[in-house]
């Protein structure tokens, strides 16, 4: 397959068609976004800088969603951007905590459709991984939540909207006035909850940027981390445009096995993806690119497969994060045995590359990776239904 093969995706994606006539949201606009929108609704031209980064920082660092409270705008002021903007964030419907602490908010989003977030605490940093699309476009054949077919992309709005309402949870907004308090309780955000992130490329892009923004949520693009199953068209965009670090759910070091686990192997092998991945260090500057690589017994966890992993990631800054398995109802592989994934990481090890073995968190929640499904999924409905819900053109 050649690297500048059509994106074809595997389910046709709806687009989002905000209501018209109704207040813009002002969660996940840029800043270019939200200026020129200030200016449509009647901000003088001279004043929208300034007033783009009042708001800013009253939406992004202190998390206000009344325009009410934002004291440093004068009463008619306030009064106008409540007329025409509204600050809103995705519904959290249920939240679950687990034994670990891990906690897995469903959250509902326009049109009624619901995508999975998860709050993952450590000793020394809070990550919270957060979705792009409700369902996913691949079927990955060991995921779980890639047996739930795509509805649609999320909006910018909606992916920046997941990290402020984590952050609502854990209370983590400075208050006005108070001493700032450094510790960051979501300190790292990846893009690895439901859907592929490179098939919804620019609300994600869009996203980073508001997220990594100095003057608001303040995340430097070395805390954010997105996560491709491989689309090679769209990596070195990754590198330009947004310039986070990467990972890479790589699964297999053959083709016949790979296009078994991840059939979007079948438009850009390995070979193709991996000379895709060779430039991204130099491109984003990024320090080191993540292969993720799921423990599948008797799929990929032989000796031979490690052996091979090392020399195709040859001459690539790289670490390897060994997941063992998360299984899930009707699955069709088993975790590999706790010895193999050891001796799997041994050799990855010896060949001069870190190999975490990733602890499984909030298994207990079905919140663990591939685990991810929204617990109150859709009965199968036609197009035409889901967008007459969801409010949007077919």
């Amino acid at each position: 397959m050649t690297a500048n093969a059509p994106i074809t995706q595997d389910v046709l994606t709806i687009p989002r068609k905000l209501p018209e006539g109704g207040r813009t949201n002002i969660v996940g606009l840029t800043r270019e976004q939200l200026r020129e929108a200030l200016i449509a609704a009647g901000t003088p031209e001279r004043q929208a800088k300034m007033r783009l980064g009042q708001i800013w920082q009253w939406v992004y660092h202190f998390g206000i969603r009344d325009f009410g409270a934002m004291t440093n705008l004068a009463k008619d002021y306030r009064a106008l951007l409540a007329e025409h903007f509204v600050i809103e964030v995705p519904e959290v419907v249920s939240r679950q905590v687990s034994a670990d602490g891990t906690r897995k908010y469903l959250v509902r989003i326009a049109g009624g459709h619901e995508v999975e977030t998860v709050y993952i605490p450590e000793e020394n940093r809070g990550t919270l991984c957060i979705s792009s699309q409700v369902g996913c476009t691949l079927t990955c054949s060991f995921c779980h939540t890639g047996t739930q077919k795509l509805v649609r992309n999320l909006t910018a709005g909606e992916i920046v909207g997941q990290v402020m309402l984590a952050r609502d949870d854990l209370g983590e907004w400075p208050v006005p006035g108070e001493p700032k308090d450094e510790t960051r309780l979501v300190s790292n955000v990846v893009l690895m909850g439901m859907g592929e992130p490179l098939y919804n490329f620019e609300n994600v892009r869009d996203a980073m940027r508001v997220v990594m923004d100095g003057e608001g949520l303040s995340l430097s693009r070395r805390r954010i981390t997105l996560s491709t199953s491989g689309i090679v068209p769209e990596i070195a965009r990754t590198a330009e445009e947004i310039g986070c670090l990467l990972a890479v759910s790589f699964h297999a070091t053959t083709d016949e096995v790979r296009d078994r686990l991840v059939p979007v192997n079948k438009k850009w092998n390995i070979e193709t993806l991996l000379n895709a991945l060779r430039d991204y260090p130099r491109l984003s500057n990024s320090e080191r690119i993540t292969f993720e690589y799921v423990m599948l017994k008797d799929v990929n966890d032989s000796d031979a497969d490690a052996r091979r992993l090392v020399k195709l990631i040859a001459g690539i800054p790289a670490k390897i994060n060994l997941i063992p398995f998360n299984e899930w109802p009707g699955a069709p592989y088993e975790r590999s045995d706790w010895e193999r994934i050891e001796a799997f990481a041994d050799i990855i090890y010896k060949a001069g590359y870190a190999s975490p073995i990733r602890t499984p968190r909030g298994e207990d929640i079905m919140a663990a990776c591939g685990q991810l499904k929204s617990a109150t999924e859709r009965a199968r409905k036609s197009r035409a239904e889901i967008a007459a819900e969801a409010g949007i053109s077919g």
